[in-house]
């Protein structure tokens, strides 16, 4: 084999193997003939064929790419200053327009970080920032016991996700003609800057506040009551026992009067006795040991001793 015929069969296979190429399942390809797109799309996996030399395979994702922005400081429409970092998923649907509108991925991202910032910055100044922040009309779970203060939150007509979905529509409007498709996009992160934030942490702490001296005036106005129950719970237990003393006390006496009166109406000699002995009594409660004591004949307590020493 001389060296002519080595020579043709190596362009022979040169030529056989940059005329077959193989498509993965995940791809998408364009053939291009001195720069021009040549037939249609091909987007079925497998082995294929193109004219070698002149034909130029480009390849593109068929699958959800991804875009992922930069934090930007905003304006809203009440003029706070915020910082907003958004991302997104997209994906190629024609894959001759996106060639011929953005050649490849690198220039489609381009293009979507001038149309998904734009969108985003246009959308956030046509709102207030309690709408930029918010989602809902809820109302907020620490706030229960002072419903009847509106200005706790107001309510929004529109919230995060109504201006996501404005940012997407008006977004995949004009990407309609590029050859690819926006899935979806959402808010990464929403933070304030450092003015706004300060404002922010104040109206929260007055917030606080105020609703932690809503608590401690119904806290104090309970403990009111609570005392004015036991204060009146307390004067009707000493009332009720003060009459039941009074009671017993009504009936000790009666009872011991009724001793005494028996006592009194018993036999002369029993009756001498409890007369000395109550005499006693009475001396006992009255006299000390510096008192002198005049007795006259007459007197029962001189007749007493005067019997005794008799005995």
């Amino acid at each position: 084999m001389n060296k002519l015929t080595l020579a043709l069969i190596i362009l022979a296979v040169l030529v056989a193997v940059s005329s077959v190429y193989v498509v993965q399942e995940p791809e998408q390809v364009i053939i291009t003939q001195f720069g021009k797109p040549v037939g249609d799309p091909i987007q079925t996996p497998g082995l294929h064929f193109k004219i070698p030399l002149i034909q130029e395979v480009h390849r593109f994702d068929k699958r959800f790419l991804e875009w992922d922005g930069d934090p930007n400081e905003l304006t809203t429409k009440d003029k706070r200053f915020i910082y907003v970092n958004m991302y997104a998923r997209w994906q190629i649907t024609d894959p001759l327009l996106y060639f011929q509108r953005l050649n490849n991925e690198r220039g489609a991202q381009t293009r979507l970080d001038d149309i998904l910032d734009g969108e985003t910055r246009n959308a956030i100044a046509s709102f207030d920032l309690e709408q930029v922040v918010r989602s809902t009309n809820r109302v907020p779970v620490a706030t229960e016991a002072v419903q009847d203060d509106e200005k706790v939150l107001g309510q929004i007509g529109k919230g995060r996700p109504d201006i996501r979905d404005e940012i997407l529509a008006k977004s995949q409007a004009r990407t309609s003609d590029l050859g690819i498709e926006i899935l979806d996009m959402e808010f990464k992160r929403i933070n304030y800057t450092d003015k706004v934030q300060r404002k922010v942490y104040e109206r929260m702490i007055s917030e606080r506040q105020r609703i932690a001296e809503r608590f401690r005036s119904v806290g104090q106005g309970e403990a009111f009551r609570i005392r004015g129950t036991k204060d009146r719970e307390l004067l009707k237990i000493r009332s009720e026992a003060y009459r039941k003393a009074q009671e017993i006390k009504g009936q000790a006496d009666a009872d011991a009067t009724r001793i005494y009166a028996e006592a009194y109406n018993r036999s002369a000699q029993t009756r001498s006795f409890y007369e000395f002995l109550k005499t006693m009594e009475s001396y006992k409660t009255t006299l000390d040991k510096e008192s002198t004591l005049v007795l006259t004949t007459e007197g029962d307590f001189y007749r007493f001793l005067k019997r005794s020493k008799g005995q």
